[in-house]
Order: C-alpha cells, then structure tokens, then sequence
C-alpha cells in the first residue's frame, strides 16, 4: 500500500467521526431543546418566590416571561376597610375630609383654623399622604331617588281620592273637607318634586360640574412591630387594623380643631376611590357600582339558568296583571252598586211621590201601608215581577 492510499484511508476515517459526532450534537441539541417547551404546547405557569408567590407569572414557549397584571398594581387587595400592600408588609387606612370653604371667612375665623390646622400638624407622630382626586358628580342615585318619591306621593294622592270617595258616599263632609286639604298639599309636594327631577336630569346632562375631594392616607408597616414570620394572616390584618384605627380616629379628633370634619372609608369606598384612581377616563362612563352589578369581577358566571329566569318573571308578570285586574274589577264592582243605589232611590222616591199622590183616595191604614211597603221593596224583584200580557192570536 503505497503513501497516496494510505492518505485516503485516514481521510475516509476522519470524515465518519466527523458525521458520527455531527449526529451525536444534533441529537442532543434537539433533546434540550424538547426539555425546554412545555408539555402541552401551550404557556405554563411557574410561581415567584417571596412575597408575589400567589400571584404566578406566564412562561411563552420561546422562555420570554411575562409579568402578571399584579405586577403593575400598587396594591395586593382591600381587606377590613384598609388596603393591603406589599405582601402583607404594609397597610394603608384612607380618610376622607369634609372641609369649610376658608375664602368666605373672616380674618378672626382665618386665623383660627390656621391655628387649629398647626395644632393638627403638631401631633403628627407618623407620616401620612394627602391625595386630592376630581370627580364628575353622579347625579343617577339622586334622580332614581326623586323618581321613586314621586312615585310614592303619587300612589298616596291615589289612596286620598279613594278615601275622598268613599267619604262623600257615608255624607261625611268634614272628612272629606279634611282629606281634600291633604290631597292638596300632597298635590303641590309632587309638583315641586317633579319640577326639582326635571331641573336636576337637565342639570346632569352638563360635563362641566366636579367635585373635588380630599383624602389623608395613613400607612403601617408590619416591622414596626418586630418579627411577623411567628404570627398568622389574620393575626398580622388584626393587628394592622387595630393600630390604623387607632391612628384615623387621632387625626378626626385632631382635624376638628381646623373646622375640618372626617371619617374612614369603608372596603367598598376604597375600591372606588382605587376604581377611579386607575380608570379616570372610564370611570365616569361606567362607574364601579355598574361593573359590580354586571359581575365584571368574576371569573365565572354566577347567573340563574336562563329558564328559571324567565319563568319568575313570567310568574311576577301575572301577579302584577292579577293585581291590576283586580283593583279593576273592584272600582267597576263599586261603580256599578252606586248607580244601581242612585236609580233604587229614584224609583222609592218616585214611587212615595205617588203614594202621596193618591193619599186622600185611601184610608190611612192602607196608606201608611203603601208608604212602608215602598220602603222595603226590592226594586229590582219589583220590576222583574210584572204581570204577563196574553196575546190572542185570531185565526184567519
């Protein structure tokens, strides 16, 4: 075997390890690369460590992680009328102030709540935040509100007229004078009622009115107290609403003092006060009260079957159409006595005038029969008990 064959030999050689290993890479390259996406071809969800562990996190299939939307929220939830944050590392207490309008005071009384404000900022012994937010007024509650007293004058004119009725059928004049009156008044209160409803809905059409509020937020933190690691979730809420507590009603004393009134929001109030704080455009829109009612918050639906549904309220329509047919058959009923009690007496007093008529053409016995006999007639047996006529037919 000469040189040149040896040569091709050990090139044939080296080029099978060099496939061999190419092979070998590939095979593994592909292995890493399966061990990485998830088993499902979908994303996965991987949870953080330390405080955002119940908050998970997405992982796409490129490894590319995406935050969750707690990420971007300043706050981990609304518990006990304080809003958590941090994991449980600290917690916020909102006031809301209700102010004095200080230009429309005198110097005296200028000078006063500066006083009493420096007084307040005095016993300061944490730090607190002062938030001002700006709201278009709602005015929807206020004009259901109006709505629905009308309503109820109007059903109470209602009831008086049927009393006024009734009234004026027993011959009770001083009553129905009495009643009159009150109709009167409960007339004008609906007339002023429904002038105020018109002017507020024209009133609520404006953009241009706003209302501007002051809150004092207070805040604790939970290694103020030391080492929380021995104590419980409940514990930690317990002793953090305790001590903010404590601190709100310090500074409502306090305020007091600078003709300034205030109180502490409740769950609900934070949640909006937040609602508005993150959605300033939509929220005059579509308020929080709205997405609370169309059940935005949830993650399923709740609703009743559809069916169920229908069928209560095909049940409500027929009491409601019962009702109606009723109260309907019952001022018909009443209507129809009436007229038949105003014609009986004509017909009585028609036939008195006669008896009297006739009165010297009778004994007084007999008369005096006649006239009783009238009295306790029943008309209506009395007319239907006429004589029949007999018609005689002639044969042709």
């Amino acid at each position: 075997m000469d040189t040149v064959q040896m040569l091709n030999l050990i090139l044939i050689v080296i080029l099978i390890l060099i496939l061999v290993l190419g092979l070998i890479a590939a095979i593994l390259i592909f292995k890493m690369r399966k061990s990485k996406e998830p088993q499902n071809n979908n994303e996965i969800q991987i949870k953080n460590q330390g405080q955002d562990q119940a908050k998970p996190n997405l992982i796409t299939r490129d490894g590319k992680t995406i935050d969750s939307i707690y990420k971007f929220m300043e706050f981990d939830e609304v518990l006990d009328n304080m809003i958590v944050r941090k994991g449980r590392k600290q917690y916020a207490m909102v006031i809301e102030c209700k102010g004095i309008n200080y230009d429309l005071l005198s110097e005296d009384e200028k000078n006063a709540v500066e006083s009493g404000f420096i007084e307040f900022l005095n016993t300061l012994r944490y730090s607190i935040q002062l938030y001002v937010q700006t709201r278009k007024l709602n005015f929807e509650d206020l004009i259901q509100n109006y709505h629905n007293r009308i309503n109820e004058v109007d059903n109470q004119i209602a009831r008086l007229n049927a009393q006024i009725e009734n009234a004026r059928r027993n011959g009770n004049k001083d009553l129905v004078s009495k009643l009159e009156f009150e109709r009167n008044r409960k007339q004008n209160i609906l007339e002023y009622g429904e002038s105020i409803t018109d002017y507020t809905e024209k009133l609520s059409e404006s953009k241009n009115i706003l209302q501007q509020k002051t809150y004092i937020i207070i805040s604790y933190y939970t290694a103020e107290f030391g080492d929380t690691s021995t104590y419980s979730n409940d514990e930690i809420d317990d002793i953090a609403f305790s001590e903010l507590y404590t601190r709100a009603q310090t500074l409502i004393r306090a305020l007091t003092s600078a003709e300034v009134t205030g109180r502490v929001l409740n769950s609900e109030e934070l949640m909006e006060l937040l609602y508005v704080a993150y959605n300033r455009d939509q929220s005059e829109i579509y308020t929080l009260r709205n997405a609370l009612n169309s059940e935005y918050d949830r993650l399923y639906s709740t609703a009743r079957d559809v069916f169920e549904e229908k069928k209560n309220r095909i049940n409500r329509q027929i009491e409601e159409d019962a009702a109606k047919l009723a109260s309907k058959s019952i001022i018909d009923a009443d209507k129809e006595q009436m007229e038949k009690r105003r014609k009986e007496n004509q017909i009585k007093q028609k036939a008195l005038e006669m008896v009297e008529e006739y009165k010297d053409d009778m004994s007084k016995p007999l008369y005096e029969a006649a006239k009783q006999k009238v009295k306790d007639a029943n008309v209506e047996e009395a007319i239907q008990d006429k004589p029949k006529r007999r018609v005689i037919r002639k044969n042709v």
